[in-house]
């Protein structure tokens, strides 16, 4: 499929990779893009529990039969509804034992009319590289997330925390299930990236700056991938990039 897609006055470049890494036997990850809805998502199976692939392959599905909707918080609920039956059919197979549990985490992009929104469970991350500079729109679902946040512990202190997985909030893992979100306005020059933690485990988020500012999606997701790789790949490994140009705009620079 072509990489390149349009939505209003907007061009969307888009890249997505998905690996095993060097140390998983499978893959539970799961990635969906689909630059002419302006839909793109990153879904990561919990590790240790049954079937996480089957979880974040069925978030990728939900994603493909998303209704875009008149406007961007119509299109945003369409997801989010048929996010919570993903999560509703995930915990009618556990039948409430915790043993039997199958989740996964997601991080979703959004794009309508010049607008996005980035919705979020777990520590799959949304990022926006603009201007030079990196901001992390989502904000991790995780147990030393919240010791950061409460000053518990520094976040030098988080990179090594012996509990720094342990998820706290999950696609298929709880009843009352919610999507955080973040919204704003996109600009031609805006690059996003959405990561499951096989990346960011070994890439920092100035790395990530550096090799999504100026390349193509293309260019910028297979040096990510690569460098993760070349780190350890102790995880699945996923990631997706998207340009944003104006229409008519000459293509990036690849190197």
């Amino acid at each position: 499929m072509d990489p390149w897609a349009s939505s209003e006055h907007l061009k969307f470049e888009t890249a997505a990779l998905t690996h095993t890494g060097h140390v998983r036997r499978f893959n539970e990850d799961s990635i969906f893009t689909d630059g002419e809805r302006g839909i793109w998502v990153v879904a990561d199976g919990m590790g240790g529990h049954r079937d996480g692939n089957l979880a974040s392959a069925m978030i990728a599905d939900a994603a493909r039969g998303v209704g875009k909707g008149a406007s961007l918080m119509e299109f945003a609920e369409a997801f989010r509804r048929d996010i919570d039956a993903v999560n509703a059919e995930l915990l009618t197979r556990s039948q409430g034992r915790p043993e039997h549990i199958v989740g996964s985490t997601v991080a979703a992009l959004l794009s309508h009319d010049g607008n996005y929104c980035c919705l979020w469970a777990g520590d799959s991350r949304c990022y926006l590289v603009r201007d030079g500079r990196i901001e992390q729109l989502s904000h991790d679902h995780t147990e030393v997330q919240e010791l950061v946040d409460r000053g518990i512990i520094s976040r030098a202190e988080a990179a090594s925390w012996p509990r720094r997985n342990v998820i706290t909030r999950a696609v298929g893992a709880i009843d009352d299930f919610q999507l955080e979100q973040a919204t704003g306005v996109v600009k031609s020059g805006d690059c996003f990236v959405l990561c499951s933690d096989g990346l960011t485990g070994h890439v920092k988020d100035e790395e990530i700056l550096a090799m999504s500012s100026g390349l193509s999606a293309h260019q910028a997701s297979h040096e990510l991938l690569e460098l993760a790789l070349a780190r350890g790949g102790k995880d699945n490994i996923s990631v997706v990039v998207v340009n944003v140009v104006d229409k008519g705009a000459t293509t990036l620079v690849m190197r």
